[in-house]
């Protein structure tokens, strides 16, 4: 059993549970424990670590992983909120839990479905391009030539000034009916370069990115407010360098669909497990909807399946505190679901009762490293103006001795505030969680630690249509599963050691040493020096 009071590090460090040796004894190195047969597991308990992590397998939770791909293969490979797809995810985890015994609800709120743009070359090539809107868009279908403005294609690309004058579109010819100014970034706010072609008699804008340096590679868009304040009236979409250069050949033709937003509310699921204290809950949560883009089978398919498969080998669990599980919708749009979860909390006084938020985004990529959330800022400062709840260092804690109990590495993860936890942290609720990578580059040094391939992102399927089964880790899904049914257990039991409130001791004589430590490859000058972030937006600037 951790701790239940508070330790500082340096003490940690020097203490390890009395019971930690018989309790690895009992069970193999490396937190591998026997299985039952699936029917002991399903006609059992599970109020021991040693049980619950027993009938807590990979398999099981594949099993959702492959039905939330399924949903994506039967609804234009996505199940983004909005779609058909993110409808058909929400009920198969209501389906699933209500088979196992929780009592569930949909709490809905209000979202406005932003349809996805389209962006073709049709001369003097074919081609389809990856793209998106800029926020201040205005809205319509248009396929005509394509009007390069003062693009500079020629390295370094440095200075660019595409479109910031008015003279930039001087001895171009506007004048057709269905006119698309291809604009590159660079210097100027992205509406100045928007307004001067709408001005000069353009039907659509593509903007695509400088192409000076690696970071300015990427599809682009942004925000067209800034010195502009009106939303444009002719659709603005964005392009990649290479899509945007492909697009400047002579003769070049596009076709650009732009739809206009419509109100679909859309829901979370909250499951709820009740305990003896109903006014200590614990929660735990994980985003259920992907990006348009793709299935998003690791983002967020393995914290969704890896939280369902644990709601289900605990569903017999008598807890002493309330679990409350949640799976949210349109976090991909801007945290939308968590957030107005939270202000209903809020509102209603029911945030009173929330103990701690654990929050599980992204547990299973395929060039992982494992991570923590960093509460005690040891490997990151969080960013200003995000709150560091009383409580998240003892989570941080938790999860860390959990890796070093089963012989797993980990690092810290920038505790940033950019995922679901971002609410309830500004509510003063301590919060932790895991995270294995995102868009961030592994570095040589994260690979001789952790295996994979340097040089490659984490998700080198983050945000795209390669999120699919193929996707995944199955030792980080394997690891991180039986961590977060670990802290889930634990908190089920007690919370003292994160808001003083009295619980029990798990029985068995299962514990946990200290944390050994992060590896400290993270934040650091030349190599690993990005915050492993999971993004919610573009550039909105130059």
């Amino acid at each position: 059993m951790y701790p239940s009071a508070p330790l500082s590090r340096r003490a940690k460090t020097a203490i390890i549970a009395t019971t930690a040796i018989a309790a690895l004894a009992l069970v193999p190195a490396g937190g591998a424990i026997a299985a039952p047969s699936s029917q002991g597991c399903d006609n059992r308990a599970n109020i021991t670590y040693d049980k619950l992590l027993g009938c807590v397998t990979v398999d099981g939770v594949l099993e959702h992983e492959r039905a939330l791909q399924a949903i994506a293969d039967a609804n234009g490979d996505t199940r983004a909120a909005g779609t058909t797809g993110y409808t058909e995810s929400v009920e198969y985890v209501v389906d699933t839990l209500e088979a196992a015994g929780w009592n569930v609800e949909l709490d809905e709120f209000p979202f406005t479905f932003v349809p996805p743009p389209l962006l073709e070359q049709t001369a003097p090539v074919q081609a389809e391009y990856g793209t998106g809107v800029f926020t201040g868009t205005g809205y319509g279908e248009i396929t005509g030539n394509v009007i390069p403005v003062d693009i500079n294609l020629t390295p370094p690309r440095d200075p660019v000034t595409s479109g910031c004058e008015a003279s930039d579109f001087s001895g171009l010819n506007f004048t057709g009916p269905t006119d698309i100014a291809l604009i590159q970034r660079g210097t100027c706010e992205f509406g100045v370069k928007a307004i001067n072609a709408q001005n000069a008699g353009a039907e659509a804008v593509i903007i695509f990115n400088q192409g000076n340096t690696p970071l300015r590679e990427g599809l682009i868009t942004g925000t067209l407010f800034g010195v502009n304040q009106t939303p444009l009236s002719i659709p603005v979409v964005g392009a990649s360098f290479a899509d945007g250069s492909a697009l400047s050949q002579a003769g070049s033709r596009a076709h650009i669909v732009v739809d206009q937003p419509e109100s679909r509310p859309q829901v979370n699921v909250i499951a709820e497990l009740p305990g003896r204290n109903d006014t200590n809950v614990v929660m735990a949560g994980a985003h259920l909807d992907s990006v348009q883009a793709g299935p998003g089978i690791n983002d967020n398919g393995s914290g969704s399946s890896a939280l369902l498969e644990i709601a289900q080998q605990i569903s017999k669990l008598k807890p002493e505190n309330t679990l409350r599980f949640a799976w949210w919708g349109a976090e991909e749009s801007g945290l939308l679901g968590s957030h107005a979860y939270v202000d209903e909390q809020v509102e209603t006084g029911g945030i009173e009762d929330i103990a701690l938020y654990l929050n599980f985004d992204m547990v299973a990529s395929p060039n992982y490293i494992f991570m923590v959330y960093d509460g005690d800022e040891s490997g990151w400062a969080a960013p200003a103006g995000v709150p560091i709840p009383e409580g998240s260092i003892q989570i941080e804690d938790l999860f860390e001795s959990y890796y070093t109990w089963a012989g797993v590495p980990y690092d810290d993860a920038q505790f940033s505030g950019r995922s679901d936890y971002q609410g309830f942290i500004q509510e003063g609720i301590p919060s932790g969680g895991l995270f294995t990578g995102a868009e961030v580059v592994k570095t040589a040094q994260q690979a001789a630690i952790w295996g994979g391939t340097a040089g490659a992102q984490y998700d080198p399927c983050y945000h795209l249509a390669c999120d699919d089964i193929d996707n995944l880790s199955l030792h980080a899904l394997d690891v991180n599963t039986d961590a977060i049914a670990t802290a889930v257990l634990t908190y089920a039991y007690s919370t003292e050691s994160v808001n003083g409130v009295k619980g029990k001791k798990v029985p068995g004589n299962f514990s946990l040493p200290a944390p050994a430590g992060p590896e400290g490859t993270v934040n650091l000058p030349g190599g690993g020096g990005l915050a492993p972030d999971h993004g919610h937006g573009h550039d909105d600037a130059d």
